[in-house]
């Protein structure tokens, strides 16, 4: 039986960029929702091998220290001629300073080194969950597909998605308003990104 959300709920992240399109999935339903760097939760080592595992790891953290509902997301860009890099780790490209300028020209050289041409598969993965006190936990997945694009283009969104062009469109991510990006269709059609997929999964199961 899945579980619906009520009341106050943690989001677990101290990312700016993806606190505020959480906020802004969440604010419809009427979710009061509060940040862990809001609270002095300290962000756990993502020491998980999945986005999955991630998501789960920094819930159950931000649930322990404050006895309240926990909800977190682990996301990433995912690159066929890389086998998956950036992956799990693709925050991690970019330093401490989680500089993505940086790791966009890491992932352009590494795609260079390997003599890959394009057009450069990729998809972007968000995986959620979301832990009770009593350990109760709901996880959801969503995925997007597309090529990467060199140079990048637009400076909406963050992280990667600048050089992300979904399958079927002319523009990047970082091209598209956030409202775009992340609208929840209510006609039962799918959502274009992949963390408004996962809370469209999410939305549907625990908050209808």
């Amino acid at each position: 039986m899945t579980r619906k959300i009520e009341g106050r709920l943690v989001i677990a992240t101290h990312n700016p960029g993806k606190l505020w399109e959480l906020r802004q999935l969440l604010a419809p339903h009427g979710i009061d929702a509060i940040s862990a760097g809001e609270l002095g939760v300290a962000e756990p080592a993502e020491t998980e091998g999945s986005f999955a595992g991630n998501a789960l790891l920094k819930a159950r953290a931000s649930c322990a220290v404050t006895g309240l509902p926990a909800f977190a997301d682990d996301s990433g860009l995912c690159v066929d001629a890389l086998e998956g890099a950036p992956g799990v780790y693709s925050a991690r490209w970019g330093g401490e300073d989680r500089d993505f300028s940086a790791a966009i020209r890491r992932v352009e050289r590494e795609l260079r080194e390997r003599g890959a041409q394009p057009p450069f598969a990729a998809h972007f993965i968000c995986a959620l969950a979301i832990v009770w006190p009593d350990g109760h936990v709901e996880e959801f997945e969503g995925r997007v597909d597309g090529v990467l694009v060199f140079p990048p283009r637009g400076e909406k969104g963050f992280g990667y998605d600048p050089i992300f062009l979904p399958d079927g469109l002319d523009r990047t991510f970082g091209e598209m308003m956030s409202a775009e990006k992340h609208a929840l269709p209510g006609d039962g059609s799918r959502a274009l990104s992949h963390r408004a997929r996962a809370f469209q999964a999410l939305a549907l199961a625990c908050l209808a």
